[in-house]
């Protein structure tokens, strides 16, 4: 499958996965639209590309601020008239005791992470179906298969993604749209420092399970492949989150007990 000149909408570009993910789309010659909220950092991704600017449209926006979203995604349908591929990437984390965590921290990992993401597809999903062509993809998390000790928000919101979107790939198979889930386990990211902690403030800290993980690009790479096969859901990480999805669907009060003996920070 070549992306030569097909139409990529990234969420969360301006950093981590979503980062490499851009960079290894425009390297497959797609045409890029890059979203985040941080539109000077979006800026300075682009002008990465000096050969490439006509590739790589920049839209900021607020994955929390759903009322927007409608708008935005019209927005990018105009820049090159269509979008093949969305890719609903942004996201944030958590790390907080439910007895004390803010509820608004709770609304407001779920918006980003869920809402926002399930608002961007509804709204891109008719112009697909038009065309009788698209493929979703869904960054989830192996948290979307289990949860841990001060990651229930964060769990919450990715067991959301796949019951959303097994859905709707049940419903959208007829009109030739794929939808995959990708599920990575820990990789060398920020999402531990950006986590949000039980007062909203942020964490702080990169989790050792990051710090050791696959880089950004290893990442992005692997899931150009599962995109390229069509893949209805794929599992990136190492040995140890690959070793607990085996518990989870063969074991799971073994991984239970696990769980509850690990401490978690």
């Amino acid at each position: 499958m070549s992306f030569s000149n097909k139409v990529v909408w990234i969420t969360g570009a301006s950093s981590g996965i979503g980062e490499a993910l851009t960079d290894q789309f425009i390297k497959k010659g797609a045409r890029v639209i890059i979203s985040s909220r941080r539109e000077e950092v979006l800026a300075e991704v682009k002008n990465r590309y000096p050969d490439q600017q006509e590739q790589i449209k920049v839209l900021p926006l607020d994955l929390s601020d759903i009322g927007s979203l409608q708008e935005k995604s019209q927005q990018a349908e105009q820049y090159y008239g269509k979008i093949d591929y969305l890719v609903n990437n942004g996201g944030i984390s958590q790390r907080a005791a439910v007895k004390d965590m803010d509820i608004d921290v709770l609304d407001k990992v779920m918006k980003v992470n869920f809402m926002g993401s399930a608002a961007l597809t509804k709204y891109v999903l008719p112009g697909m179906i038009k065309r009788q062509s698209g493929h979703i993809i869904v960054i989830s998390s192996v948290m979307g298969k289990f949860g841990t000790q001060l990651r229930s928000g964060y769990a919450a919101s990715k067991h959301a993604l796949h019951g959303f979107f097994d859905s709707l790939r049940n419903e959208v198979y007829k009109d030739n749209i794929n939808v995959t889930i990708v599920c990575p386990g820990y990789i060398k990211t920020n999402v531990s420092k950006n986590a949000l902690t039980a007062d909203g403030s942020k964490y702080g800290k990169m989790d050792p399970g990051q710090e050791h993980g696959l880089t950004p690009k290893e990442c992005a790479v692997k899931i150009l492949d599962a995109i390229r096969k069509k893949k209805s859901e794929v599992f990136i990480g190492g040995g140890k989150e690959r070793l607990a999805l085996y518990l989870k669907r063969f074991f799971p009060g073994l991984l239970a007990r696990i769980m509850r003996g690990m401490e978690v920070k």
